[in-house]
């Protein structure tokens, strides 16, 4: 199978063939192509983008150890003109392109792709900067006081957290107390959110809750699931929700390479593997979980667009699932949903978002839903993707559906929660502190920001 290929480590175990130790090492290098042109497509232009040389310290390194090498030896060519970044890995192949789009970021296209003809002018999304905070930037900061106040001095030592901290923004009732960032960072600098991209998906699911488009408790709207006998058609959006579908994943994590580096579709991807648990028995966290759970929820709203069109002479035209005219809604208008080739959208990881943006999120579940006097997901929602239901990890968090659980831990209040990350990005909520926390990074694996800690820390320095 595609996937497996990319286990370096496992088959370097073993004495392979030359054949087959030669296709693993191509694969490599085409996962690593695809690698480089996607990262640095999207940073380059999302958000406020970032310089070639920042995206090379921080986007390409820390990566999977089967390609890193590959990565930092290719070269990315770019073209300014027409966005888009290509990478070649051999000399009789086709290179890996991304293109980017201003409104939706960059798709990474399948291999001997070609991109899209298109116009040089395509509509960005709305500048909102000039309005009131939470909705714009304006008036966002609490008056600061000259010395250094108790929410700084707490976290002034950054690194005492560990990892490499690249944004660090602390709310408190509503306005930012601590706004910090490394470099060449700033307030409309997007970042990758990896899996903080779940959470996103969470909430795009109770907005269609609250419009009635979709039951959560119901079989997901999966169409390769209902042939007769197929016992994948009794898995639930919620189940999957909360990573307990029973499904087979080819790595713990599900790392999903041949969609974020291969180009392969998400559905193509997704709904292939095989039951090997009774739905809701067993924990396994597996990006396929949220990416099935988000074609459920495009599936439902399609559903109901064509019977809203059936029942009309006026055909309502537009797409079933829109992240981004949400994601405008709550004034996250530097936040690109990404999509493959196919248009499905990759909100296991492929989300690109600024601080600010991500603590935007935090207050809307900090107000248990209600954004500007208007509901978006529905009431007890934040209950809801915040109760453990059914087999949990084995580690020091809960895991509710789409949000982590900080309830065990040690100094944090019990109704602590949060969205959280690859390589240290989280946005911590804690509502009876009225407190958001989000924190970005370029962790890696020998360093780590232990977010509990860090959560800690700020509320001591809220209790003084």
């Amino acid at each position: 199978m595609l996937g497996r290929l990319t286990l370096g480590t496992a088959l370097a175990a073993v004495a392979l063939p030359a054949q087959a130790a030669d296709a693993n090492a191509d694969l490599n290098r085409a996962w690593a192509a695809g690698y480089r042109a996607a990262f640095t497509c999207s940073s380059l232009w999302n958000g406020a983008g970032k310089p070639l040389d920042a995206i090379e310290r921080d986007e390409l390194t820390g990566i999977y150890p089967e390609i890193e090498a590959d990565v930092r030896i290719l070269r990315a060519e770019v073209d300014q003109k027409k966005k888009l970044v290509s990478v070649r890995y051999r000399d009789d192949m086709p290179p890996r392109i991304a293109e980017w789009d201003s409104r939706e970021g960059c798709v990474t296209l399948p291999i001997g792709a070609v991109p899209r003809e298109r116009s040089d002018y395509r509509p960005g999304r709305p500048n909102l900067d000039d309005r009131p905070w939470p909705l714009g930037d304006a008036e966002a900061l609490a008056p600061m006081p000259r010395a250094p106040s108790r929410y700084e001095r707490a976290v002034m030592d950054a690194a005492s957290f560990g990892g490499r901290t690249s944004a660090l923004l602390i709310v408190k009732s509503g306005k930012i107390v601590v706004e910090n960032y490394e470099l060449v960072h700033d307030i409309h600098t997007a970042q990758r959110t990896f899996s903080v991209a779940k959470s996103m998906a969470a909430t795009l699911i109770g907005n269609a809750v609250l419009d009635g488009d979709i039951d959560v408790t119901q079989p997901a709207m999966i169409a390769e699931w209902q042939a007769p006998g197929d016992p994948r058609a009794a898995i639930t959006t919620e189940q999957l929700m909360r990573m307990a579908s029973g499904l087979t994943s080819d790595t713990a994590g599900n790392r999903s390479d041949a969609i974020y580096m291969g180009g392969a579709s998400v559905r193509q991807w997704t709904v292939q593997w095989p039951l090997l648990n009774p739905p809701g028995s067993v924990y396994r966290y597996a990006n396929n979980d949220t990416l099935l759970a988000v074609q459920s929820l495009k599936a439902a709203r399609q559903k109901v667009l064509d019977e809203r069109n059936a029942r009309s002479a006026m055909i309502r035209r537009g797409p079933a699932l829109d992240p981004v005219a949400f994601f405008d809604r709550l004034g996250m208008t530097r936040t690109f949903a990404e999509h493959d080739a196919d248009g499905d959208y990759i909100l296991s990881s492929q989300v690109w978002t600024t601080a600010r943006d991500l603590a935007r999120l935090g207050l809307l579940y900090q107000d248990d839903g209600m954004w500007q006097g208007q509901r978006l997901p529905p009431e007890n929602w934040r209950r809801f993707v915040t109760t453990p239901s059914g087999p949990q990890p084995a580690g020091a968090f809960g895991y509710g559906a789409g949000f982590w659980l900080l309830n065990k831990s040690e100094g944090i209040p019990a109704d602590a929660f949060g969205a959280f990350g690859n390589r240290g990005q989280y946005v911590v909520v804690i509502p009876s502190r009225r407190l958001v926390i989000v924190r970005q990074g370029y962790d890696d694996d020998k360093n780590r920001l232990d977010i509990a800690k860090l959560v800690a820390a700020v509320v001591a320095a809220d209790g003084r």
